[in-house]
């Protein structure tokens, strides 16, 4: 399939008002179509086969990247960790990062730390954001706790997609393991708008009971 082919394709899937949609909670400086995410992971899954070319098609439309991330998520290991330095280049919004789930990572766990490490370091804000989620979807266990608290402690919150990531992360600990959960709390290793904004996630999870949810509320910092 050509760019042009491609590009084609894209608008005949596009809904103006589904754009408009996105643009209010989509922040990017490319341009959005309005295609809906199960049109553009056929797309992706249709053009696998042809990922060396996709893959370097122009990043000018949300929805071109969307497709590229993706395709990337589907590819084995070797070949996504090839990828993943640009893929987490091309990410400028949540969506985009949030989107981006490779399975390849659930049989590499240990041996993609150290890639991990290698993007967290660069201090960027999806550079900090992806990482996090990643841990956030394969890494909140036992065997990783140390792991978690490593990264908790280096997080730019001043970032505020950073921020709501550690406290997303922080509130998944807490819901998964909640005395692990509540002594991070306790230790308050996370600034006060990121600890509070944890607890609130976890509170409104269904996943803990009430008597949890209270004591959650009494580690709150006050005004």
């Amino acid at each position: 399939m050509s760019y042009l082919e491609f590009l084609n394709e894209l608008r005949a899937n596009a809904e103006p008002d589904f754009a408009a949609f996105q643009k209010r909670l989509i922040f990017t400086d490319r341009e959005i179509l309005g295609v809906r995410t199960p049109k553009m992971r056929e797309l992706a899954k249709r053009n696998f086969d042809n990922a060396e070319e996709v893959l370097l098609y122009p990043n000018e439309y949300y929805e071109t990247v969307f497709i590229k991330l993706t395709i990337v998520s589907m590819l084995p290991y070797p070949q996504f960790i090839k990828w993943l330095p640009k893929c987490v280049a091309w990410m400028d919004n949540w969506a985009l990062c949030d989107s981006f789930k490779a399975k390849c990572i659930r049989c590499h766990k240990d041996e993609f730390l150290p890639i991990l490490d290698k993007l967290f370091a660069c201090k960027g804000e999806y550079y900090q954001r992806y990482p996090l989620v990643a841990l956030l979807s394969d890494y909140v266990e036992e065997k990783y706790f140390d792991t978690l608290k490593r990264y908790l402690l280096g997080t730019d919150t001043s970032y505020y997609y950073v921020h709501m990531a550690a406290a997303w992360l922080l509130a998944e600990i807490l819901i998964k393991h909640f005395d692990y959960g509540v002594s991070l709390l306790q230790e308050k290793i996370l600034p006060a708008k990121t600890h509070n904004k944890a607890i609130q996630k976890a509170i409104e999870s269904f996943r803990l009971n009430h008597e949890q949810k209270e004591y959650l509320r009494s580690l709150k910092y006050n005004k």
